[in-house]
């Protein structure tokens, strides 16, 4: 097979990477993380609508650059290498990607240009405790009340909730002791009834949990692209099969530069006389890493391509083996990286610990290792 890119998306790859490496060293991710009331730096997040990145997911129709899933994967690789702290998987692709899924064309005119341009940010409130397992186990309730509807229920670990304007809540229709249609609604983050607890997560990314306590949104906040509650439904699949696939690719990046920190370090640490990469021992461990993340990389790529398949049992059987794969990569390569280091593997000083984190988060994002084993099991049988 042929996995070479096109020149557009090679020139897309590097103009990513020497943003990051221009603006994004570790030293000043360490200050941003440490010093930005937000969790990242707002200055990077307008560079980055600045050199188009913002727009990429948005629809050309709608003015976006219309980029596809393995453009998406190339800049998700140059995140992943550059832990960067802003907002990018849940804003410019989760959130941009359900506007111009589900939203109608008065909705995507009015937010997708801010979103683009940087001068807004919005986030997908989907998941909830229950949805660890099943993620369209919606609990939240949305209800028809006068013009308008009424929205009930507690979202969990929603990535940048603090620093959102907008929230895309998902919701069933019909009151609590109803089980409605799935829908999702455009909720300004101040809202009267919206309460929200900001905190940053094991990997210094900021996130937080939504209570919507009767939260009264005109009609028009319903996202009502879709031409049915069912289609809706298969939608929000596709959007959140779409951010699977990114993160398995945010994740090969920071495998690269684990690597990379990795062997560098073997190469001048030395111990009885000589570099500690001439034992064959760390050899072979290093060895083993370098097969975790080729095989990492080959299921990134089958998951930016099965990803948008229509296909809905072979997509999520691929969506499953690629998660797995990655999964095992992200924790064999974070421990084996860490355990190399010896005790400064663990220490904040060392950018290593940093992407041990942020692999250890990816690993549980959009379903564990284990789930993901059990699903394609399933799914086998």
């Amino acid at each position: 097979m042929d996995f070479t890119f096109t020149e557009e998306q090679q020139m897309l790859l590097d103009t990513t990477r020497r943003f990051v490496s221009k603006d994004y060293g570790f030293e000043a991710r360490r200050q941003i993380k440490e010093k930005s009331p937000d969790g990242f730096s707002r200055q990077i997040w307008q560079g980055l609508a600045d050199i188009g990145l913002l727009s990429l997911n948005v629809p050309e129709a709608d003015g976006g650059l219309g980029g596809s899933a393995i453009d998406n994967m190339l800049v998700m690789n140059a995140v992943g290498e550059g832990l960067l702290l802003e907002p990018y998987l849940a804003s410019a692709v989760l959130a941009t990607r359900t506007l111009g899924a589900l939203g109608n064309d008065v909705q995507r005119a009015e937010w997708l240009p801010a979103l683009a341009a940087g001068e807004k940010i919005a986030v997908l409130a989907h998941d909830e405790q229950q949805t660890r397992f099943d993620r369209m186990a919606i609990a939240t309730r949305a209800w028809p009340v006068g013009n308008g509807y009424l929205l009930t229920g507690h979202k969990s670990v929603v990535a940048h909730a603090g620093s959102a304007d907008i929230l895309l809540v998902t919701a069933r229709l019909g009151k609590p002791d109803t089980d409605g249609p799935l829908a999702v609604f455009c909720v300004p983050a101040n809202a009267p009834g919206v309460h929200k607890v900001d905190y940053a997560t094991v990997d210094g990314v900021r996130a937080g949990d939504v209570w919507l306590n009767q939260v009264f949104v005109p009609a028009t906040a319903l996202l009502n692209g879709a031409e049915s509650a069912n289609e809706a439904e298969r939608k929000l699949s596709d959007v959140l099969d779409f951010g699977l696939a990114a993160v398995c690719a945010e994740a090969v990046g920071a495998l690269d530069k684990l690597l990379a920190a990795t062997v560098e370090y073997a190469r001048n640490r030395k111990q009885f006389g000589q570099p500690i990469g001439k034992f064959q021992a760390l050899q072979h461990r290093m060895a083993d890493m370098v097969l975790h993340i080729e095989q990492a990389r080959s299921m990134s790529y089958l998951a930016a391509v099965r990803c948008t398949d229509a296909d809905p049992v072979a997509r999520n059987r691929a969506m499953s083996a690629a998660k797995v794969v990655v999964g095992q990569a992200c924790r064999f390569v974070g421990q084996q990286a860490v355990q190399l280091h010896g005790g400064m593997g663990v220490t904040d000083e060392l950018d290593v610990s940093h992407y041990f984190k942020r692999l250890m988060a990816i690993e549980l994002q959009f379903g564990g290792t284990d789930q993901h084993l059990e699903q394609y099991a399933a799914q086998l049988s």
